[in-house]
């Protein structure tokens, strides 16, 4: 059963309020491929528009705390961490990024660390599409949650 819809099938906000607080956390990934050149570009801080990843990051996080506003049925949240991280994989010519979301509330940090990962992939895209149209933005997904009546997830590898 779909957990955002009411007894008719209609889209409505999930009722946490008699939902316990618990501590929850949850960890996604993407991952974003573009030329060797470009990658070194990003590497040396050779672009004009500045330090990729450090502007990557600030938008991840900016883009957690927005993720109320943005998707319509999230919860607006109040976030005790959020971290965004790099890691250059130089042999297949990509980035992965990695973002973490943590809260103690009464409903789950999953779209917030999505939303983290895809929108540093984003800028990272929006900051080298002036040397490179080709890039790639793929993988986006959850790693791992915990907290909450569901308990631990963690991704598997299957669809």
């Amino acid at each position: 059963m779909l957990t955002h819809t009411n007894d008719e099938g209609k889209a409505s906000m999930v009722d946490v309020g008699d939902k316990n607080s618990t501590r929850r956390e949850a960890r996604a990934e993407g991952y974003i491929t573009m030329k060797p050149q470009t990658l070194a570009l990003v590497c040396e801080n050779g672009l004009k528009k500045g330090d990729v990843l450090a502007v990557a990051r600030i938008a991840g996080i900016q883009a957690a705390k927005q993720c109320g506003t943005l998707i319509p049925l999230c919860h607006p949240l109040m976030l005790n961490f959020i971290g965004v991280e790099f890691e250059i994989e130089t042999q297949q010519n990509r980035i992965r990024i990695e973002s973490c979301c943590r809260l103690s509330g009464k409903t789950g940090v999953e779209m917030e660390a999505l939303t983290a990962a895809s929108v540093a992939a984003l800028t990272i895209y929006d900051m080298c599409k002036a040397v490179d149209k080709d890039m790639c933005i793929e993988g986006v997904r959850v790693l791992e949650k915990s907290g909450g009546k569901s308990g631990l997830y963690t991704y598997t590898g299957g669809n």
